[in-house]
């Protein structure tokens, strides 16, 4: 991954969210390989909802979807929010639709790693394959693995699930040989 941008976006608004806290783990991976990271949670993909018809690229918006444009790679993170990813999240997400001109069209050909976190397994597995479907509608390439979190378990649960997002890394990693 050296020289290689990794981007994350997801969350919550609140800066200590377990989604936050995962997403951060994964850049700690990537930053290890040698790549140059950006984590976008929380106030920094708090946008006004998307409107097809007005999409506006208020300053916000457009350092997000730059962002998303320099990404080599890229790491979406969700809560689960009654079985599915949040309303933030997934409006950060349409907000990919302002790349529909770009050579690279919305995430075509990018790798992709998925986390979520949710108060149980069932939300937080619902979770990850909503995300994948999103991805794959976005044209991303999801790795194999992606991570499911169940912050309700007790203990630590982003260090518990450290083996499956070093894995997860390393596939991301595995797309971007030369």
């Amino acid at each position: 991954m050296q020289g290689k941008h990794i981007v994350a976006l997801g969350g919550t608004l609140r800066p200590t969210s377990t989604t936050s806290r995962a997403l951060a783990a994964a850049l700690a991976h990537a930053e290890a390989a040698g790549a140059r990271t950006t984590l976008l949670t929380g106030e920094a993909i708090d946008f006004p909802n998307y409107d097809p018809d007005a999409a506006e690229a208020t300053d916000k918006v457009a350092h997000f979807v730059d962002t998303v444009r320099s990404a080599d790679a890229l790491l979406i993170g969700s809560p689960g929010y009654h079985g599915t990813l949040s309303g933030l999240v997934k409006n950060a997400l349409d907000h990919v639709e302002l790349t529909r001109g770009d050579d690279r069209v919305y995430l075509d050909g990018v790798p992709v790693g998925l986390v979520a976190t949710a108060a149980g397994w069932q939300a937080a597995v619902t979770t990850l394959q909503a995300l994948r479907g999103v991805t794959h509608a976005l044209r991303g390439w999801p790795t194999p693995i992606g991570v499911a979190i169940n912050s309700a378990a007790g203990g630590d649960p982003v260090g518990e699930a450290d083996g499956q997002i070093a894995l997860m890394m390393a596939q991301i990693g595995l797309f971007l040989r030369d």
